[in-house]
């Protein structure tokens, strides 16, 4: 019995002699060897940073613990590169770089268009035409002109008128010489005139009275003895005017001038028939009226002959306004066309 016991202490001791030979042993190989598992696993993990160095959506994405991490440059350039050296080396990618990889090309410069010129524009054309008993036919295009005041000008005759909304005027003008120009003055100064030949006006007489505004004249025309109001008593009122396309048989008036216009510029004008025996008497009237009385008014004649054309001044002082509804009537400002028709 009490060689079992001794027995039994001999082995603990052994036991325990060897647990702690083989601690010091586990100790010192410790000492030894790599570093365990994790540490490696740590290294592995570095180029990770990387990811946080380059541009792109994945760069974002961790990588597989399973695979090491790809070239970061294949995002940035359209040519594949080397893989990147580790993340210490690598320089944080240039804006250059960047700017290379999506080029901004300028759009090419548009050339301003150039301006066109005033003529093309603005065309303006003024086309005349021969009608019946020596009269000019006028047409007049001007789009840049619309609804605007213009003067007609044709051998001394002066007289308004007003364009269409589209720029366009047709006017009849009795012609006054054989070799008829007509001009139109705009109220920019510019101006249009145009030529044409009436051989008709040889044999033609005729006789206007012109004005400015309110310094307004009427022309009567008396034909074969005719009083007032009689058969051959032409007027404003009663003008006579011929059958259109077909030549006038006696004497008829002709109103030109459009009052609407600004500062209007008004005539009236006599064609005497084509018998040169027919010896008309011609008077103008002057009405006395709030805006004539007690001054003087201003007006003009122009006389054509055989196309042959003289300007004469009408001056003409008013009486005071106690008589206003009166008229002062002009005779013998006509000169005596069968004279002149002989020189």
């Amino acid at each position: 019995m009490a060689v079992d016991i001794k027995r039994r202490l001999a082995r603990g001791v052994a036991v325990i002699a060897i647990a702690l030979a083989a601690g010091q042993l586990v100790e010192s190989m410790s000492k030894g060897k790599p570093a365990p598992q994790q540490a490696s696993a740590e290294t592995a993990k570095k180029p990770k940073n990387v990811e946080t160095l380059t541009a792109g959506a994945e760069a974002a994405k961790p990588a597989s613990p399973a695979a090491p991490p790809l070239p970061k440059t294949a995002s940035i350039t359209a040519t594949p590169k080397a893989a990147a050296p580790a993340a210490a080396a690598l320089p944080a990618p240039a804006p250059a770089a960047v700017a290379q990889t999506a080029p901004v090309v300028p759009k090419p410069a548009t050339p301003a268009a150039p301006l066109p010129a005033v003529a093309e524009a603005c065309p303006v054309t003024l086309d005349l035409s021969n009608s019946e008993n020596a009269m000019i036919g006028l047409t007049l295009v001007s789009p840049c002109h619309a609804n605007e005041r213009v003067v007609l000008q044709h051998a001394g005759l002066a007289v308004t008128a007003v364009t269409t909304m589209t720029g366009a005027l047709f006017v009849d003008l009795p012609a006054l010489e054989q070799d008829a120009t007509v001009k139109i003055m705009f109220k920019d100064a510019t101006s249009v005139s145009a030529m044409i030949a009436v051989p008709e006006i040889a044999s033609i007489r005729r006789f206007a009275v012109q004005w400015q505004a309110n310094d307004a004249f009427q022309l009567h025309a008396f034909e074969s003895g005719s009083g007032y109001d009689g058969l051959g008593h032409i007027s404003g009122e009663d003008q006579h005017l011929p059958v259109a396309g077909a030549p006038a048989k006696g004497g008829f008036l002709t109103l030109l001038g459009d009052s609407t216009a600004d500062m209007p510029l008004l005539a009236q004008l006599y064609t005497f028939p084509i018998d040169q025996s027919a010896n008309p008497e011609i008077v103008v009237e002057a009405a006395i009226s709030a805006t004539t009385c007690g001054r003087e008014i201003l007006g003009e004649t122009v006389t054509s002959l055989n196309g042959k054309v003289s300007i004469g001044d009408l001056t003409l002082a008013m009486p005071d306004c106690t008589s206003i509804g009166d008229y002062l009537v002009l005779k013998n400002l006509v000169p005596d066309l069968s004279i002149a028709s002989s020189e």
